[in-house]
């Protein structure tokens, strides 16, 4: 059975987890650790192709595995011998978001593999992914959720109330936009859609304070909440794509300590276990929400593999909790390795050579 803990009442054995955590370390310095990253999806060729490279997860990834003076070598998913190169290894921390990095689709070739991985399983992954998906999920389980519909391409009604557009893969808002006229409304939708014409998720928008949760689990089954955190906005109407990519540094947004009522914080933090254990989320997660200015809390979103920068988010609320970048590192190798063995009868890859790219059907 999971155990949640607070970093408010659970500081004792936060810091035993820790310290074990870097005994267990010292024990394995043979661990060879695949870091996987490239530009599969937009998101992530957006950040590479726009974000100073020290704000980047996979530098601060890079920087503290060796550090912790473990092996590891990044693998770009989009060079032809990335899934042979794997079987090379003895765990993959992936930080690849987006479609085939963070839906399940990567996870699934890992499990085929029998390689242990860092973060949530298969189904999880997938669903966590799928923000329409994810809705649903959460209308199941009770968590409260803005008023949302699906827009699969047919005529949409404007209520005249402002709304959220967003795509339902991927993640650091790309493609999405705030809607507060009609006329603007049938262009935001094509561009969350694409050029694959994937269904839009039409979110109603509610004002108020934006909140993020980290989760991260710890040896012995437990699973530590981070603090809430509030992010600020102080140049765009929310938390979009560009604030988040600070491509020239101008600090669009602060990250600290939600200074919440007890009984909101207390929800909030409710309504973070739910989801963990209704997705059945593994390693790590970050949960988004909406607090309004009369402090109803809303579910946004579940972000299965947080951004793992210096100065991310996640980073932000592990060290509120006495927890390094390093320790965070390690917790999720660690769960990875912990899991019990494959035992599918699967027979051992073995590659000779692979098959040409699949052309498109006219």
């Amino acid at each position: 059975m999971t155990v949640f803990l607070s970093p408010d009442n659970d500081e004792a054995a936060v810091k035993a987890a820790a310290v074990g955590l870097r005994d267990w370390q010292q024990s394995r310095q043979d661990l060879n650790v695949a870091l996987v990253y490239g530009p599969v999806s937009e998101e992530d060729r957006l950040y590479i192709d726009k974000s100073p490279v020290d704000q980047l997860s996979i530098t601060a990834l890079s920087r503290t595995l060796g550090e912790l003076g473990l092996r590891f070598e990044i693998l770009n998913p989009c060079e032809p011998t990335f899934v042979p190169r794997l079987t090379g290894f003895d765990a993959a921390l992936s930080n690849l978001h987006g479609p085939f990095g963070e839906d399940g689709r990567l996870q699934g070739l890992l499990e085929y593999l029998r390689i242990p991985y860092c973060g949530s399983g298969v189904a999880a992954s997938a669903v966590a992914a799928d923000k329409i998906l994810c809705k649903r999920v959460m209308g199941s389980l009770g968590v409260p959720t803005p008023a949302w519909w699906e827009w699969t391409g047919s005529a949409v009604e404007w209520s005249g109330q402002a709304v959220m557009v967003k795509p339902p893969l991927g993640g650091s808002s790309v493609g999405m936009a705030l809607v507060r006229e009609e006329v603007d409304l049938l262009g935001a939708l094509a561009d969350a859609s694409g050029p694959q014409r994937h269904p839009v998720l039409i979110e109603k928008y509610v004002s108020g304070q934006s909140v993020t949760v980290g989760l991260l689990e710890l040896p012995g089954d437990s699973v530590l909440l981070f603090p809430p955190l509030f992010t600020e906005v102080h140049q765009a109407d929310f938390y979009d794509a560009a604030t988040k990519l600070d491509e020239d540094a101008a600090g669009g947004v602060t990250v600290a300590a939600a200074d919440l009522p007890a009984e909101v914080r207390a929800a909030v933090l409710e309504h973070a276990k739910t989801l963990w254990r209704g997705l059945g989320l593994k390693g790590s997660a970050r949960i988004d929400f909406i607090i309004t200015a009369d402090f109803q809390v809303f579910a946004l979103e579940v972000n299965g593999t947080p951004g793992m920068s210096s100065g991310s988010n996640f980073a932000v609320g592990a060290g509120l909790c006495g927890l390094s970048h390093g320790d965070v590192v390690l917790a999720l190798v660690h769960e990875a390795m912990a899991r019990p063995p494959y035992d599918v009868p699967l027979p051992t890859p073995h590659f000779t050579g692979f098959p040409g790219q699949r052309e498109s059907v006219a």
